[in-house]
């Protein structure tokens, strides 16, 4: 086989690239030729020539050329002239190409056409709205660049008179100087962002960056308000089928297929700015159904949307929402290139009230506001390849001067009104009052369940008393330092104390920033505490007293672990981080659980006190586009729209710190929430894993199992703790969240707002024999080597908008012993 030489495989290369990139960016389509006479051969000058069934056209020249170049293309040209049959001609969409027309004279007299139309006159527009969508979307652009601009803004609404004279407001009633009485429910602002990027896109190879230029916030900062924010900055692209708002699916107006979820009316057409438009009025065909009632303005020519007003309607199953409000409007910024240049959502959030409708006493709410623009764009001008070089989305490129008033006097879109530009004196003089920082100090504790006191927060509340059969009556007193302290450094401890065993447990740690960006954290801990062996992570932990109360059988088998660990996490870009720890372990059984096992030459087994092992774990995800909500040194997943790769190993490491075993251990997940249109949405979780060496059980896979009436997502609910083990296996989970689609056209269950939802869980494993050497099984314990272990379920969600209730059948290994066929399980779950 011969090679090319370096700098020839260099040159192919280029080209193959270069030939790439024209054949993904150059999507318009470009006609040209010229029109003659089929019976004489002379070029016929003022010639008709456009796309089909488009306004998109041209006139022969002199000389009888025509040249016609669109995003908006037809499969087909048709030629026009009077005293000439047309003609009508297929083209290659996507390409350029010479074509050259031949028309043929006509003769005969005209005769008289009757047209009767009896479609809704709506439909022929949206047709060609959903044909022209991928000339529409911004994406079919080789690249472009823009100025964005976002403010948003949370007021508390429902100021009442009765709201304003309590007694928790004595020390600050100032703030009500502040009130909007100018929308439908006055209003107190309490909390507004302003952030100015530069946004820039290539499509070959896809890459998206977006620079911060400048950050300002000013209000009441918490996770809670933070997470919501999350849902306020996501873009509702008007092109894409389903709309994503607060976690829901809804149709788009302009959706395939949209004339079955949408009635429509063609109401006017009209200028809107210097382009001919339709307007087209929208409402759900069925109630309470993820649907839109508004109006739209439509391009005559390029069936663009230009102007886009929508809600939802009273009703829809959506809950805490009461109002929800899209603007949008897109402009033509290039030769039929249309990108957004304004949008605007409005919402309208009532935790405590979601019927739509103005109460007799109200119940004080938030309105959430987002305001967005752009401007100053540049199309299919990429730059450099140094440019996009780098693997982070969004880089923060602070401007020194972001944080003057002065900045933002000169870069805002838009001049704040007198009442924002006001927020920020009043904010900052709210927050310095005492009773004020009392009250935030409340609601904080009660959303992450720590009192700040000074430097030091105490908590969690929910763990400061349970009970269980082996320490019986547990009381805990955790302790942190707050971010008063530090925000680089945090230390952490407890104290915890069984009166039935009458043994203390405690904990002491540590972590450190070793840089915020990239995230880098290292933390030091040492536990002595009672451990759940065989429990899901998203369980309820032992000492919580929510698991003590909704126990279905007495928790006896416990294990008590000394623990000490060093971590090191690390983010490398957006949605791939890493997580390396040693930790040495020692486990001591406790109440009903006993180690036994045979020694050489004895015919009975002999207790064993403690298990000790040491090990390396690497923690490796990645999720593309993950976002978090993110708080000093914790944060929570918003999760995305792609799948999340994970993948678990460890090696115990013999003879270190008197560890008994070596051994390797590998586990891989993948997880996704697809979005399934009108049908909700799918969640499934793949896992599969295997441990080599040989191994008392407690070091192997104990799979996890509830003894709550609490429904468990990543448990098997009908499944027993210690009941299955393995040291191979592979399980899937599949849930259907249908959003209420079929209760929903339910008359008398309508008004329930209630939304179905199924599942299906799947596991194989085996195990050897050779592990029960180190440690014989307990007597319940069973191997997966009869087929899989399977469990199906059913249930609804959002009852009392705040509980989920599944029945869950079990459909195999029914005879084991204790094995529950059925049950039914609870779940606190709130979502909108």
């Amino acid at each position: 086989m011969r090679f090319l030489p370096g700098h020839h495989l260099r040159q192919l290369i280029g080209l193959f690239a270069m030939l790439l990139t024209l054949a993904t960016s150059a999507q318009t389509t470009r006609v040209s030729g010229k029109v003659v006479d089929g019976v004489s051969g002379e070029l016929l000058p003022f010639v008709n020539v456009g796309f089909l069934d488009t306004r998109i056209s041209t006139n022969t020249d002199f000389d009888g050329l025509y040249k016609l170049e669109t995003y908006y293309a037809t499969d087909s040209i048709r030629a026009t002239c009077l005293g000439y049959r047309p003609v009508t001609i297929k083209v290659k969409k996507d390409q350029a190409q010479v074509i050259d027309i031949t028309m043929q004279p006509s003769s005969g007299e005209l005769k008289e056409v009757v047209v009767t139309y009896l479609e809704n006159s709506a439909f022929a527009v949206l047709r060609q709205v959903v044909r022209n969508k991928p000339a529409n979307n911004r994406a079919k652009l080789a690249a472009y660049e823009y100025e964005s601009y976002n403010k948003v803004e949370f007021d508390l609404n429902n100021i009442t008179e009765d709201f304003k004279n309590k007694k928790l407001f004595k020390d600050f009633k100032f703030i009500f100087d502040y009130v909007d009485t100018t929308t439908t429910k006055e209003s107190l602002p309490i909390f507004m962002t302003e952030t100015l990027s530069d946004v820039y896109y290539r499509q070959d190879p896809k890459t998206r960056r977006e620079i911060i230029r400048g950050n300002r916030i000013s209000g009441i900062e918490n996770e809670s308000i933070t997470q919501f924010m999350g849902d306020m900055y996501q873009n509702v692209n008007v092109y894409e089928n389903f709309l994503t708002l607060f976690g829901k699916n809804f149709v788009s107006p302009v959706a395939d297929g949209g004339s079955q979820h949408y009635d429509y009316l063609l109401v006017d057409s009209n200028w809107v700015d210097h382009a001919w438009c339709y307007q087209i009025r929208f409402k759900p065909k069925h109630q309470q159904q993820l649907c839109f009632s508004g109006e739209m303005w439509i391009n005559d020519t390029s069936f663009a949307v230009r102007r886009l007003d929508a809600g939802i309607e009273p009703g829809t199953n959506i809950n805490f929402v009461q109002e929800l409000k899209v603007h949008q409007e897109y402009d033509q910024v290039a030769h039929e290139v249309y990108m957004l240049t304004k949008d605007q959502l409005m919402v309208d959030l009532n935790p405590l009230r979601d019927d739509g409708e103005v109460a007799k006493n109200p119940i004080q709410g938030f309105y959430g506001r987002r305001n967005a623009s752009y401007k100053e764009f540049k199309i299919n001008q990429p730059k450099e390849e140094a440019f996009y070089n780098g693997v982070s989305e969004v880089i923060v490129d602070e401007d020194p001067l972001s944080e003057s008033a002065d900045f933002w006097d000169q870069h805002r879109h838009t001049q704040l009104s007198k009442r924002e530009s006001d927020i920020y004196q009043m904010v900052d003089t709210m927050k310095r009052t005492p009773k004020f920082r009392n009250f935030m100090d409340l609601i904080s504790t009660v959303v992450t369940g720590y009192y700040t006191s000074g430097q030091v927060e105490i908590g969690p509340y929910f763990n400061l008393y349970s009970f269980n059969p082996v320490e019986g009556n547990r009381f805990r007193i955790g302790m942190r330092t707050s971010n008063k302290f530090s925000k680089r450094i945090e230390y952490t401890g407890f104290l915890a104390y069984g009166t039935l065993d009458e043994e203390f447990k405690y904990g002491l740690g540590a972590q450190g920033f070793i840089s915020k960006d990239p995230r880098q954290l290292l933390g030091v801990f040492y536990t002595r505490d009672i451990e759940q062996l065989g429990q899901s992570i998203n369980a309820f932990k032992q000492d919580n007293i929510l698991s003590s109360f909704l126990r279905r059988s007495p928790n006896n088998k416990l294990t008590l672990v000394d623990e000490f660990k060093v971590t090191y996490e690390r983010d490398w870009f957006q949605g791939f981080s890493t997580a390396i720890l040693f930790r040495e372990r020692t486990l001591y059984p406790r109440g009903d659980l006993v180690y036994l096992r045979f020694r050489d030459l004895e015919t009975s087994p002999v207790s064993i006190s403690s298990i000790r092992t040491s090990e390396i774990a690497v923690n490796t995800r990645y999720a593309y586009r993950e976002k978090f909500v993110s708080g000093t040194f914790r944060r929570v997943s918003l999760g995305s729209k792609y799948p999340a790769f994970e993948l678990h190993t460890a090696f115990g490491l013999k003879n270190i710190f008197g560890s008994n075993y070596e051994y390797e251990k590998i586990i891989a997940r993948v997880s996704q929430r697809i979005p399934t249109g009108v049908f909700g949405n799918l969640r499934y979780a793949a896992e599969t894993g295997r441990v080599f060496g040989t191994l008392p059980y407690p070091l192997l896979i104990v799979h996890p199992g509830n003894e709550t009436f609490y429904y468990d997502e990543s448990a098997y609910n009908t499944m027993n703790f210690f009941e299955f083990i393995s040291d191979r296996y592979a399980s899937l989970s599949l849930q259907q969240h249908f959003d209420g689609y079929f209760l929903n056209r339910i008359p008398l269950l309508r008004r329930l707002k209630w939304r179905e939802v199924i599942g299906v869980k799947g596991l194989i494993g085996d195990l050897d024999r050779k592990h029960a050497s180190e440690l014989l099984f307990l007597p319940i314990m069973r191997r997966l080597n009869d087929g899989p272990f399977v469990e199906a379920s059913a249930g609804l969600e959002n009852v009392f908008k705040v509980l989920r209730i599944d029945g869950i059948w079990r459909l195999t290994y029914r005879d084991s012993p204790r094995a529950s066929l059925f049950a039914l399980r609870v779940k606190l779950n709130i979502n909108f």
